[in-house]
């Protein structure tokens, strides 16, 4: 039985949003982990999965919100887009993905008078976060390719 292609798209898109929400939580708690370090804490490899379960509990599904709504349109649009241009969709969904996850911290930033993601305070946290975003569009893009039957 095939999945509706309505259903396979949605299917598609949350599965790029849990990516990048998953991702991007932990590249905010490494990020922290990381600072905190670095001021001479000792951090054991149970403590940073613990506080990583920690935050994919607690910090991932909020920033999967952020991550969900500007997916909303940024896939859709890539992928409208790679109509024109086949060869290029992996590469417009990537660059759709990232490029809605800075939209969004930029937002953030202006919404909240600072960045409330730490990891995003500097330019290398920014641009890994991006790369989620980048790596979910990645995967939308792999699941929606034209000719791609999934079943249901």
């Amino acid at each position: 039985m095939r999945l509706h292609p309505v259903l396979r798209l949605c299917a598609a898109w949350l599965a790029a949003v849990l990516l990048a929400a998953t991702l991007g939580t932990l590249v905010q708690t490494q990020v922290n982990l990381a600072a905190l370090q670095a001021l001479g804490a000792e951090i054991p490899l149970a403590l940073r999965l613990r506080t990583s379960a920690q935050d994919l509990l607690g910090f991932g599904p909020g920033w999967a919100g952020v991550i969900a709504a500007g997916f909303l349109v940024a896939l859709p649009t890539a992928a409208w887009l790679a109509r024109r241009r086949p060869a290029w969709r992996g590469a417009l969904c990537a660059l759709a993905g990232g490029v809605a996850v800075l939209v969004a911290l930029l937002v953030m930033r202006q919404v909240f008078s600072l960045m409330p993601l730490s990891a995003a305070r500097g330019v290398g946290g920014m641009l890994a976060l991006a790369l989620t975003g980048a790596l979910g569009g990645a995967l939308f893009a792999a699941l929606t390719a034209p000719g791609r039957r999934r079943g249901g």
